[in-house]
């Protein structure tokens, strides 16, 4: 472990959130917060790895998968932003919190911030767990990455192709992978951290913390700002329509669609 460049790594985080805070402000558009974050990220962890003690092989292999995933990620959000400007979830906090809306969307940036540190810690741990690369761990890692890279990417294209149809003001997409979990993008965004723990973990002890990366991920998608903040949204929007979804689809991880015979017999 290096505290040094750690502490580098998490001045910059929160540095980066605060100046998406004062973005915020200024437009008004919370929109751009996420994409944001994503581009955090990616800059933490090239920190991380510019300043890393671990051989040129290894460093570039995995900034190069952050890269994809970071960059990817965060111009997919922006060009949502440019469209639609105002997040529904960052809309309702803001509404909530009233006249401390400023003060309480910093800190609650500042949060993010740390949620960003935890994610560019597995990725500096996986840097620094083998000397060389690729090892055998390493390849599984990169497939699961590529198979998460690519169903994300999939599952949003699909959805923003969805949006541009008329039936998008009043329907809610059941095509291609949204067929079978009512949040395939988050699915594959948690899958892609399940990768890191296994080109991280070696006989250190701080190698284990690269487990957290996915736990927090799991844990925010699904229990926190993820699924039920967008599923409440949802619900207000399209009323029954996605509460029979609800019924019939997986809220995170894929699955075969319920029919209604299954759901009385489950019932």
């Amino acid at each position: 472990m290096q505290p040094g460049l750690l502490l580098v790594v998490a001045i910059s985080l929160s540095a980066i959130m605060a100046f998406a805070w004062a973005l915020e402000r200024k437009t008004g558009k919370s929109g751009w917060i996420d994409a944001i974050w994503s581009f955090s990220v990616g800059v933490g962890s090239v920190i991380a790895i510019i300043l890393a003690d671990a051989t040129w092989q290894r460093r570039l292999a995995i900034m190069i998968l952050i890269l994809v995933w970071s960059l990817r990620l965060g111009f997919h959000i922006a060009k949502r932003s440019m469209r639609h400007g105002e997040d529904p979830r960052y809309a309702k906090l803001l509404k909530e919190w009233g006249e401390n809306a400023s003060v309480r969307l910093y800190w609650f940036l500042q949060i993010q911030a740390l949620a960003a540190f935890i994610l560019v810690l597995a990725v500096y741990l996986a840097v620094v767990g083998r000397p060389g690369f690729p090892y055998v761990w390493d390849m599984v890692g990169v497939a699961i990455i590529a198979i998460a890279l690519i169903g994300e990417a999939l599952s949003d294209a699909q959805l923003a192709q969805f949006r541009m149809t008329p039936e998008a003001k009043t329907e809610v997409c059941e095509t291609g992978l949204w067929a079978y979990s009512r949040h395939p993008n988050y699915f594959f965004e948690w899958l892609f951290w399940c990768a890191w723990p296994l080109m991280a973990i070696t006989g250190s002890p701080w190698s284990w913390l690269s487990l957290l990366a996915p736990i927090q991920m799991y844990w925010l998608l699904v229990h926190v700002s993820g699924i039920p903040a967008l599923e409440e949204h949802m619900l207000k929007s399209r009323g029954e329509k996605f509460r029979a979804l609800q019924g019939q689809v997986n809220a995170f991880f894929p699955g075969p669609r319920k029919t209604p015979g299954r759901l009385q017999r489950s019932s």
